[in-house]
């Protein structure tokens, strides 16, 4: 009896064991499989879907974009796609989707460097604007070696139209009066709230933007399809075309269902090829620039506010705060291993003195041996531009809006408002300019002068530091500047702006200002450190810093509660209580693509 319970338990021991080590085995195979690229590999990305620049290090904006992807994301999975012998073509879903033209350039530029390689690159819609405009779709599709369409598409290639509200009559009909002032005429975000139509300024500005804009669209589909610009005018004007219309007109290749484009890539690109989605093949074969020496990747992304960057519940986005880039800065200076620093900006602008201290941790950096050179996304205006301003090089899309080198500031007169709601105020106050800043009094002459002063200092100031940081006269700067919006490409030709590009361009433009030669790998670390979404968590109940211990999990997150208010304060604000937190605010421009 006792042999057979030994045999059993070696029999039972010897089976788990085995069982175990099968498990492993599968396991291991399933994972190897799992991580595999095949040998014949296409590659294929919706393009339809939005993507974002820059996820806020904030445990919300974690959850809420998990699964975005970023700009950097695609760029630099075209950029090992395109090296890879197993990847053989690209594939990828085009359509409309709200973005910014410098962003449609940055998915182009990597879709042109894709091919560079030797390899096709085909794109297909459903429809590129279905009763809607589809430029900024159809533009993007053009840098694909073919384009094909739904045959019951349709091609929304009708111009650009610009659109602004001005809300000034309903203003004064709720009884709200701006009291807001700018330096110079072309300032234009108060607009919004004084005038009921474009100044003449207003609408010099956004028609040399929109021309320049158009220019770019229509030189980039008139290269890509072989036609001239005329030609290509001359079909916008015809616009928008059902899809045997653009087959016709040459704007498409095809007319052709999905199944169909992926039946014919498969077929080109042989036996046994098969399709794995781009950043599924990221996450397999890991991102470029991991070895070598290091280049600092730094991220300012939203509007500026005093404080952390941290992620906007009211508008989806990210919020750049002086704290968190400026820590960055610090950071980057203090690693030994860091030889430059890329810092990649897409901000409107905001606040003055948070502009301020990350223009200034900049401006550090380059005295510390550590060169600045910034990539700018959709947007760096005004304050956006102010903290790119004294970098070592600056690099931006030909469509890119920059400049707004101005200031706007002011308050709105509410005594009105309440008076319709038979709401009554009274106050009290110590000294003669206490009053200056409630909405309910307007300014005394003598607080008009001050505020006037206030505006005086704080252009002097932008303006000086543009003419340091660029090397430019003042006078030329003055002559530039009046808080006037450009394009990357008019900006580049008034100094303003070095070289036209995005991220490659830029960090070729780092290497070569640390030293580095071509072709050397280098490593692009991102500072602050990305942290796991358990750490943010805990750091949000538990509180950071010296005084953490003395606040309570029930007091931090009562704080982030609020703090995550911030955002529709602050648009309230704008829209008519207080604007002074957008001293370096640039004009909302919204374009049609």
């Amino acid at each position: 009896m006792k042999k057979f319970l030994t045999r059993l338990l070696v029999i039972v021991g010897l089976v788990t064991t085995l069982s175990v080590a099968a498990s492993i085995a599968l396991g291991v195979v399933s994972y190897a499989s799992a991580r595999r690229v095949p040998e014949k590999t296409i590659v294929e990305i919706n393009l339809e879907r939005p993507m974002v620049e820059y996820v806020a290090e904030d445990p919300v904006a974690k959850v809420v974009f998990d699964g975005v992807p970023r700009v950097r994301d695609v760029v630099e999975a075209l950029e090992k796609a395109a090296k890879d012998d197993r990847v053989v073509a690209l594939v990828a879903r085009v359509g409309a989707v709200p973005t910014g033209l410098a962003r449609i350039q940055e998915l182009r530029d990597a879709v042109t460097m894709f091919r560079a390689s030797g390899k096709k690159a085909v794109a297909y819609a459903e429809t590129l604007g279905e009763f809607g405009p589809g430029n900024g779709a159809y533009y993007l599709a053009t840098a694909f070696d073919k384009v094909y369409l739904q045959p019951t598409g349709s091609v929304g290639l009708t111009g650009l139209i610009y659109e602004q509200p001005f809300v000034s009559g309903t203003l004064e009909k709720l009884g709200i009066e701006p009291r807001l002032d700018s330096r110079l005429e072309y300032k234009s975000a108060k607009n919004m709230f004084t005038e009921r139509a474009f100044t003449p300024p207003h609408k010099e500005a956004l028609e040399k933007v929109m021309e320049s804009q158009f220019t770019q669209i229509v030189r980039g589909i008139a290269a890509a399809r072989g036609l001239t610009e005329k030609e290509v005018r001359a079909l916008v004007d015809r616009g928008p075309f059902l899809a045997t219309e653009a087959l016709e007109a040459k704007l498409v290749d095809g007319l052709l269902y999905r199944d169909e484009v992926y039946a014919a890539a498969r077929k080109e690109a042989g036996h046994g090829a098969e399709f794995l989605y781009l950043l599924k093949y990221l996450g397999r074969v890991g991102r470029p620039h991991v070895k070598g020496d290091t280049i600092a990747l730094i991220h300012g992304a939203g509007a500026i506010i005093r404080g952390k960057s941290k992620f906007d519940p009211l508008f989806g986005g990210a919020v750049m705060g002086p704290d968190s880039v400026a820590a960055a800065f610090r950071a980057a200076v203090k690693d030994k291993n860091v030889k430059a620093i890329l810092f990649r900006v897409d901000s409107p602008g905001g606040s003055a003195v948070a502009s301020d201290t990350i223009w200034r941790e900049s401006v550090r950096a380059k005295e510390a041996g550590k060169p600045v050179i910034v990539s700018m996304g959709n947007v760096a205006g005004s304050g956006g531009y102010y903290v790119a301003m004294s970098a070592n090089k600056i690099v931006a899309q030909p469509g890119t809006i920059t400049g707004s080198i101005g200031v706007l500031a002011g308050k709105m007169l509410t005594s009105g408002f309440w008076e319709k709601l038979g709401v009554s105020w009274d106050e009290l106050h110590t000294s003669p300019n206490a009053t200056m800043w409630t909405g309910m009094r307007d300014y005394t002459p003598e607080q008009w002068e001050r505020f006037q002063a206030f505006l005086d200092d704080f252009y002097d100031g932008f303006t000086d530091k543009v003419a340091q940081g660029r090397g430019l006269p003042k006078e030329k700067v003055l002559e530039i500047a009046k808080g006037r919006i450009w394009t990357g490409e008019d900006a580049k030709a008034l100094g303003l702006v070095d070289e036209l590009g995005g991220l490659s361009t830029a960090l070729r433009l780092a290497k070569e200002a640390a030293g580095i030669p071509k072709g050397v790998e280098v490593r692009l670390k991102t500072f602050p450190r990305e942290k796991p979404l358990i750490d943010m968590c805990l750091e949000m109940l538990v509180g950071e810093g010296p005084d953490s211990s003395e606040e309570s999990a029930s007091t931090a997150v009562a704080a982030r509660s609020l703090e995550s208010l911030e955002p529709l304060f602050r648009t309230v604000e704008q829209l008519g209580l207080n604007p002074n937190r957008g001293v370096l605010s640039m004009p909302c421009i919204a374009p049609m693509w």
